[in-house]
């Protein structure tokens, strides 16, 4: 997994772009800046958008390429991020002390998640935020990118019943259309915010 993921960002190019994704921009611009973790982090384009408007962040993945091209951004945007090069499913997670915890098209396979799901609530502050852009299993009939295996993908079920502790703030499956490199792709996705009330 470390190597397809250091092959695909060993370019010049950012392979997701240098802008945040657009749903992850609109949460964090009305949220008062604090502690945030981004998992599944990649080249950078969220978590360093994030340090731009005054956050601390830490961000993980398992690529060592995207953690040099994540510094890199944050030099450009004249900020710094704390980047850790780790396995999420095995990370020793602190107990909370994140006001936000941050996955974007980030996804755990269905039989791991029970345990990962339960660190990331510990490691939320009291009234911390998770912020989730995942691919619905209706997703794999689209055939463009994102994983091709349905143990990988989520259901609003799988969601309301992983995330059931928190306050859902936003809780909606789309399908949308994207352009890239000319080319128009259909996604089917989950976008969820949950809060932690206890």
């Amino acid at each position: 997994m470390k190597e397809k993921w250091n092959e695909k960002y060993s370019t010049d190019e950012y392979f997701f772009g240098k802008e945040p994704n657009d749903f992850f921009k609109e949460a964090i611009d009305s949220i008062a800046p604090g502690k945030a973790l981004f998992l599944g982090e990649g080249e950078g384009r969220n978590s360093v958008y994030a340090a731009t408007l005054g956050w601390e962040v830490d961000a993980l993945d398992i690529s060592e390429v995207g953690k040099q091209k994540a510094n890199r951004l944050a030099q450009e945007n004249n900020t710094k991020i704390n980047y850790l090069v780790a396995d999420a499913l095995e990370y020793n997670y602190p107990l909370e002390t994140y006001d936000a915890i941050v996955m974007v098209y980030f996804h755990i396979q269905d039989d791991l998640r029970e345990n990962f799901r339960k660190n990331i609530i510990a490691s939320l502050k009291p009234h911390g935020i998770i912020i989730l852009l995942l691919y619905d299993e209706d997703h794999l009939k689209n055939n463009n990118g994102g994983p091709q295996d349905i143990s990988f993908l989520y259901t609003l079920e799988s969601v309301a019943e992983s995330y059931i502790d928190l306050e859902f703030q936003t809780f909606a499956k789309e399908e949308i259309v994207r352009t890239k490199k000319n080319k128009h792709q259909k996604s089917s996705i989950i976008k969820f915010i949950g809060k932690k009330v206890f």
